[in-house]
C-alpha cells in the first residue's frame, strides 16, 4: 500500500480552526470586529504572521472582511437570507406573521429543550439578566413602549438559543432576530387591546419558561415555549375575528 506522505499542518490552520469555532459558537458575531493581530497572537500564543495568514484564509472564504478605516470584521452576510429585503417583504404580508409564529413554534421549542439540558452557569447568568430586563420592561420600569418590549422579548429568546449550545439553532435565531423582534412588536399591538389579562398571562408564561430552563426541566421547557406560542396564536386569531365583526357591523350601520 502506498498512502503517500503525511502533510505537515500549518500553524495558521490551527488558528483558522479556533476562529471558525468562535464564529460557529457565537463568541464572534456577524459584524463584530476581531481583536488586533497582536492581541490574537498573544491570546493564541503564536506569531503575528501566523495570525495574519489565518485571517487571510478566512477572508478568502468570505467569513471575514476588512473595512474602510482599518480592522477585520466577521462578515455581515452571515444569516443574510433573513435580512432586507426579504424581512420587509415578510413583514408586509399578514399571513407571514402566522407563518413565522408556526416556525417559531418548532424552533423555540427545541431551543428551550436543549437550553434546559445544556445551560452552563454563564448561560444561566445571561438568561437571568435577559429575563430581569423583560420583567422590568413589562412592569413599566423602563420606558420605550412596544419597541422596547419587543426588543426585550426577542433578546430573552435569543439568550435561550445561546444556552441551547446548538450552533444551527443559534445562528438561525440570530439571523431572524430583527424579524423576530418586529413579529413580537406586531403581536403585542394586536394582543393588548383584546384583554387586560393578556399582559399578565404573557409574563406568567415567560416566567414558567425561564424557571423550567434554570431548573433543568427539559420537557417542561419545551412545553412552556410551545404553549406560549399557541396562546399568542389563539389571542391574535380572536382579535382578528373581532376586527372582522366590528368592520361588518360598521358597514351595516352605514347602510341603515
Amino acid at each position: 500500500m502506498n498512502a503517500g506522505p503525511l502533510q505537515q499542518r500549518r500553524l495558521s490552520d490551527d488558528i483558522v480552526d479556533r476562529l471558525e469555532a468562535m464564529i460557529l459558537e457565537g463568541s464572534l458575531q456577524a459584524g463584530e470586529r476581531l481583536p488586533a493581530e497582536r492581541a490574537l497572537a498573544e491570546e493564541f500564543g503564536v506569531s503575528r504572521p501566523s495570525v495574519r495568514e489565518a485571517i487571510q484564509k478566512l477572508a478568502a472564504r468570505g467569513l471575514l472582511s476588512s473595512r474602510h478605516g482599518g480592522g477585520t470584521y466577521v462578515t455581515d452576510a452571515l444569516g443574510a437570507a433573513f435580512r432586507d429585503p426579504l424581512l420587509d417583504l415578510l413583514e408586509k404580508h399578514p399571513e407571514s406573521q402566522r407563518d413565522l409564529l408556526e416556525f417559531r413554534h418548532t424552533l423555540e421549542g427545541a431551543c428551550a429543550y436543549y437550553a434546559a439540558r445544556r445551560a452552563t452557569e454563564p448561560d444561566r447568568e445571561r438568561l437571568t439578566a435577559a429575563f430581569d430586563r423583560l420583567v422590568a420592561v413589562y412592569a413599566g420600569e423602563q420606558r420605550g413602549g412596544r419597541a422596547e418590549e419587543g426588543d426585550a422579548d426577542a433578546r430573552f429568546h435569543l439568550a435561550i438559543a445561546e444556552a441551547s449550545h446548538n450552533a444551527v439553532l443559534l445562528h438561525t435565531i440570530r439571523s431572524l432576530f430583527d424579524l423576530l423582534k418586529r413579529n413580537v412588536v406586531t403581536n403585542i399591538g394586536g394582543m393588548y387591546p383584546k384583554s387586560s389579562e393578556v399582559r399578565g398571562m404573557l409574563m406568567r408564561q415567560h416566567t414558567d419558561l425561564y424557571r423550567a430552563i434554570i431548573e433543568g426541566r427539559a420537557e417542561d421547557a419545551r412545553n412552556c415555549a410551545c404553549d406560549h406560542l399557541d396562546y399568542v396564536q389563539q389571542v391574535l386569531a380572536e382579535a382578528q375575528l373581532e376586527e372582522t365583526r366590528v368592520a361588518r357591523a360598521r358597514r351595516r350601520q352605514a347602510l341603515a
